[in-house]
């Protein structure tokens, strides 16, 4: 899942070990500078709401997590062959529902504990719309790269993860970051 093909095994040669992995890993590094652009585009935000670079790991690690669990779950399907590239949509469906009922709970934990933490409102609304838009996206994404890299022939497990963050931090830096610039004077967060 995360770069290490099946060719390598737990006493492959170190050189076997760096071949294989370290294409997967400028490839992740690429992406982690993707995401940092999208960032980077709310500087002037981030300067002004402080408080919102405090955040920013726990909607990363959320929707994170929540992809996370979604790919493994389809890769053990896809691997134990109970789910065909055809069942797609019925697996992404799934994996959005799942995304947004999570998302809904999550986000009034995450909201209440922001609220009292920062003092704002604005700032626990905005992240808890965040939380939810971005663990439907994980879902959804966890669910759909796997099949989609099984369908063009590529095994799901050796680089899905790598694809799969790259998706969840960007939407939810920018749905978290998006939000509050948008948001900022509505919800009195300025």
């Amino acid at each position: 899942m995360f770069g290490a093909g099946k060719e390598e095994h737990a006493l492959s040669k170190t050189s076997f070990a760096v071949r294989k992995r370290l294409p997967w890993l400028q490839i992740n590094l690429a992406t982690a500078f993707l995401a940092s652009m999208v960032v980077g585009f709310f500087e002037d935000t981030i300067a002004k709401i402080t408080i919102l670079a405090i955040f920013l790991p726990v909607v990363a690690g959320q929707s994170g997590n929540t992809g996370s669990q979604a790919l493994a779950v389809t890769i053990r399907g896809l691997a134990l062959k109970e789910i065909r590239i055809g069942q797609w949509l019925r697996v992404a469906k799934k994996e959005l529902m799942v995304g947004f009922i999570n998302g809904v709970a999550v986000a009034i934990t995450t909201g209440v504990v922001v609220f009292f933490w920062s003092g704002s409102l604005g700032i626990a609304v905005v992240i808890g719309i965040s939380m939810i838009l971005s663990m439907v996206i994980a879902g959804f994404a966890g669910a759909v790269i796997p099949i989609g890299l099984k369908a063009i022939g590529q095994d799901p497990a050796t680089s899905s993860s790598i694809i799969l963050t790259t998706v969840t931090d960007i939407c939810g830096f920018l749905s978290f970051l998006g939000l509050a610039s948008a948001l900022s004077s509505i919800l009195g967060i300025v």
